[in-house]
C-alpha cells in the first residue's frame, strides 16, 4: 500500500512566509479531519536541551497550536521525562527548559504537560502485535488523549542512525521504565565513586533491588524490574544506565513502542517533520553541531514510517555540507546517516514499522504548490 506524504520546500516571498505554508500543508494532509470538537489533543515536541539550538521553533508550534484550536480542538504540548540523569529527568525542570526555550503559553498559545507525569512514571502498559514484545509502558498523557500532532525534528542519531517520527512516538510517548526496555537489558549501576549513600534510591525502589553496604549503593539485577525511579531521585548522579541493548534491537523495539503509542487513536494522529537543521546528533544534548545537508523542508503524513522513509530519501538525496561532522557520503546520494554513524543499520526502525503494520516505506510525495501562479 503506498501512503501520501506531504511536502513544502523552503521557498518563501512577500506573498506566503513559511509559517503560512506549514499551515496550507498541514491542512492539505488532513489535519482538520484528525481533530473533533473538544478534543484533547496532544502536541507532542522535544522540548530541546538547554544549550541546544536545533530544536522546532515554538512559533512553528503556535500556528498549528492555532490550527487546531479553529477545529474545535483543545491542544496542549507535551514531552516526556528523559531516562538518563540531566536537565529533563523529572517534569519540574524538564518544564523550565522547555520554557526556557521559548515553548511557554505567551509564544505557543497551549498548556505544557509532561506526559509521563512528575518523575516519568505516570503510564500505563498496552498490549501490542510485536515480534519482540507483548505490551509496552506508554504514557498516560498520550493514551488520554482524544487526538495526538507528533511534530519531529529530523536530524541524525547515534543509535537510530537518524530520528524522527518513529523516535519521536517509540522513545518519547514512552515512560521512564519503557525507555530503560527500548534501552538496555540488565539492571542499573551505581557509580560508587560517587555515591554518598544518602538512601534515596533506596527509599524510592519499590522492589527490594536496593541496599546500602559500606555506605554505598548496590543494586541486584535479580530483583531489580528496570523501572529506573532511582535514577530519577539520585541527586549525585550515581545510578547510571547500562546501554548495552544492540542498536538493531533498540530500533526494533523503539518501533514496536510506537506502534504502543497510536493505540486506540486511529484516524485521529497528524506526523510532521521538519527537516531542517539536520544536525549530526540528538537534541537531547546541549549542543548542536553544523547540519550536514541544507534545511530541506516541511513534510507531514498519517502514516509515520512513510513520513520517516521519505525525509530520510531527501536527505539522502541531498549534497553533504563541507566542514561538518559527515566523513562520508556527501555526494548527493550518499549514505548522509552511515556518514556520521557509520555502524548503525538505520534502515531497520523502517523495516519493521512496516512489517508490524505501522505503516508503508511505499509513498507518493505530493508537493506543496504556491499559492500564486507567479511563485512564492
Amino acid at each position: 500500500m503506498t501512503s501520501q506524504v506531504f511536502m513544502t520546500d523552503m521557498r518563501t516571498g512577500n506573498r506566503e512566509n513559511l509559517h503560512d505554508k506549514l499551515e496550507r500543508l498541514v491542512t492539505l494532509a488532513g489535519l482538520p479531519a484528525v481533530i473533533g470538537k473538544g478534543d484533547l489533543t496532544a502536541i507532542k515536541v522535544h522540548f530541546g536541551e538547554r544549550g541546544g539550538h536545533a530544536y522546532i521553533r515554538p512559533t512553528f508550534i503556535r500556528r498549528l497550536v492555532d490550527k487546531i484550536k479553529a477545529a474545535g480542538g483543545k491542544p496542549f504540548l507535551t514531552d516526556s521525562c528523559t531516562l538518563y540523569p540531566g536537565q529533563r529527568k523529572e517534569a519540574v525542570s524538564a518544564l523550565v527548559c522547555g520554557i526556557e526555550n521559548g515553548f511557554d503559553f505567551a509564544v505557543a498559545g497551549a498548556p505544557l504537560i509532561l506526559c509521563d507525569g512528575l518523575r516519568g512514571h505516570s503510564a500505563r502498559r498496552v498490549k501490542i502485535p510485536g515480534e519482540i514484545l507483548e505490551d509496552v509502558d506508554i504514557a498516560l498523557g498520550i493514551l488520554e488523549a482524544d487526538a495526538l500532532l507528533c511534530v519531529s525534528h529530523f536530524k541524525c542519531h547515534e543509535l537510530t542512525g537518524f530520528g524522527g517520527a518513529l523516535k519521536n512516538l517509540g522513545m518519547g510517548c514512552s515512560s521512564r521504565e519503557g525507555k530503560m526496555e527500548q534501552h538496555s537489558n540488565v539492571a542499573p549501576v551505581v557509580a560508587t565513586e560517587v555515591c554518598t549513600g544518602c538512601a534515596a534510591c533506596l527509599k524510592a525502589c519499590a522492589h527490594q533491588a536496593i541496599e546500602i553496604i559500606d555506605r554505598k549503593a548496590r543494586i541486584a539485577g535479580d530483583k531489580c524490574v528496570g523501572c529506573g525511579r532511582c535514577i530519577t531521585v539520585c541527586e549525585e548522579t550515581a545510578i547510571r544506565v547500562q546501554w548495552n541493548e544492540a542498536p538493531t534491537l533498540v530500533m526494533q523495539k523503539m518501533a514496536e513502542y510506537a506502534l504502543g503509542a497510536t493505540s486506540g487513536k486511529q484516524g485521529k494522529m497528524l506526523y510532521i517533520n521538519f527537516v531542517t537543521q539536520v544536525s549530526p546528533a540528538c537534541d537531547c544534548y546541549g549542543h548542536s553541531d553544523s547540519p550536514i545537508v541544507a534545511d530541506l523542508g516541511i513534510l507531514a503524513s498519517t502514516d509515520p514510517v512513510a513520513l520517516d522513509q521519505a525525509c530520510a530519501d531527501l536527505v539522502l538525496a541531498a549534497p553533504g555540507l563541507p566542514n561538518t561532522a559527515l566523513q562520508s557520503g556527501q555526494a548527493p546520494g550518499g549514505d548522509k546517516f552511515r556518514g556520521v554513524h557509520p555502524d548503525i543499520p538505520w534502515e531497520v526502525q523502517l523495516a519493521h514499522g512496516e512489517k508490524i503494520g505501522l505503516g508503508s516505506r511505499s509513498y507518493e510525495l505530493v508537493t506543496l504548490q504556491p499559492k500564486n501562479p507567479k511563485g512564492w
